[in-house]
């Protein structure tokens, strides 16, 4: 009898362990981590998660300001998902540090400009002038384009704006110089401080620093730009059902409205 008991005993303590693995796989599928820069990312996040409510989940949004820590954090597993890059960053980011991570969804775009303190337009920037840029390599061809587009820049043949390298490089009429050593959120204090003859930089870091792209920049990317930022997550999980959820809020038309709303002509949302 006490034998029986001691079966029946494990089997119950067995089927309760069972139970419990259950329910907290079944939570940790309706919780989403999303490491995000801070604007406009961290709030596009924020915003999707009072949606993302309503499905059953909880969206957690990880502030991270260092645009070398979200791959890192979803690669290791920290965080489900992100959302602060495009396409060629995360394959330059890839072929570096090996991370296995995949697209899931484009969200939208945060137009680079061209800002000066000097300069009212692109024409008037003269030969031998000191563009700052940041140090990211998987930007340099985002960085030429303003360039190639007005003629002064010409690059090698067949080489894509998107892949391009200073090194690809091989007319430079007004002999610009870029420098380059320098990691994006420093440069809306260069663009203040008057440095160099101008400053190229992402929407988000400007707005961040109370600078208005679409009055404030000599030149700006239009929806056009192939540099989109994308939600990603590991790779194989793409297809899980609560990115593709989550994806589908983020892509949705109250989104569009969202930021339309909150950030003007200095966001602009993916149209499918």
């Amino acid at each position: 009898m006490k034998k029986g008991l001691g079966i029946l005993g494990a089997l119950l303590l067995t089927a309760s362990l069972t139970g419990c693995g259950a329910t907290d796989a079944k939570e940790d599928n309706k919780k989403i981590v999303v490491a995000a820069s801070p604007t406009p990312h961290g709030e596009v996040v924020k915003h999707a998660a009072e949606a993302m409510k309503k499905k059953g989940y909880d969206v957690e949004v990880k502030i991270v300001n260092d645009y070398k820590v979200p791959n890192k954090l979803l690669d290791e597993g920290d965080v489900d998902a992100n959302l602060f890059q495009h396409i060629p960053y995360l394959n330059a980011e890839k072929k570096t540090h090996g991370y296995k991570i995949e697209e899931v969804g484009k969200v939208f775009t945060t137009p680079m400009g061209v800002y000066s303190k000097k300069y009212k337009n692109l024409d008037e920037i003269p030969d031998g002038a000191e563009i700052f840029v940041s140090s990211n390599p998987a930007e340099e061809g985002r960085f030429l384009s303003f360039f190639v587009n007005e003629g002064v820049i010409k690059l090698k043949d067949g080489v894509k704006i998107e892949d391009a390298k200073f090194t690809d490089i091989v007319e430079n009429k007004k002999n610009l110089k870029f420098n380059n050593k320098q990691s994006a959120e420093f440069l809306p204090k260069t663009y203040k401080n008057g440095e160099g003859a101008a400053v190229i930089m992402n929407s988000n870091y400007a707005i961040d620093n109370g600078i208005i792209p679409h009055k404030d920049a000599i030149a700006l990317e239009d929806k056009s730009s192939p540099f989109a930022n994308i939600l990603a997550v590991q790779e194989g999980h793409k297809d899980d059902q609560k990115f593709q959820d989550l994806i589908e809020v983020l892509q949705s038309d109250d989104m569009k409205e969202y930021i339309n709303k909150e950030f003007g002509k200095d966001v602009v949302p993916y149209e499918k």
